[in-house]
């Protein structure tokens, strides 16, 4: 229970510091690299503390995964997520993935503007919620 708590609480300052940067201006950066460089950063550490979340949450149910996919998959079974939230996790994965070898600005930046959408920003917040120790 101790460590599904710290993953908690990892989450939700991840997440809180996602929601900061999101609610923030371009202008309020030095430059537009260095803000999506910032975004970027705060979604995939968001992202890495949600699927860790969500692994010590199954195994608190008795419920075993070992990667992001098959956790995110765990949810829906359990009922947490819907179909078309299951879909956005995937994404999510797709994104993190392909973040990591990303070395082209504008690319960067269509990532950057996917992560901001209303959609990843509703998902985190509502699993923040539902897998609240």
């Amino acid at each position: 229970m101790e460590k599904l708590r710290r993953a908690y609480e990892s989450f939700e300052r991840a997440f809180r510091r996602f929601e900061e940067v999101r609610n923030q201006s371009l202008m309020s950066f030095f430059s537009e690299e260095f803000y999506t460089e910032v975004v970027v950063k705060r979604f995939e550490f968001t992202y890495e503390s949600l699927w860790k979340l969500t692994r010590e949450f199954l195994r608190s149910r008795g419920l075993e995964c070992y990667s992001p996919r098959s956790c995110f998959s765990e949810l829906l079974k359990e009922g947490l997520v819907s179909h078309s939230q299951e879909q956005l996790l995937s994404e999510l994965i797709q994104i993190r993935k392909r973040l990591v070898h990303v070395y082209d600005e504008e690319e960067a930046r269509r990532f950057r503007e996917r992560v901001l959408k209303e959609d990843i920003h509703d998902l985190f917040a509502e699993l923040l919620l539902k897998l609240k120790p």
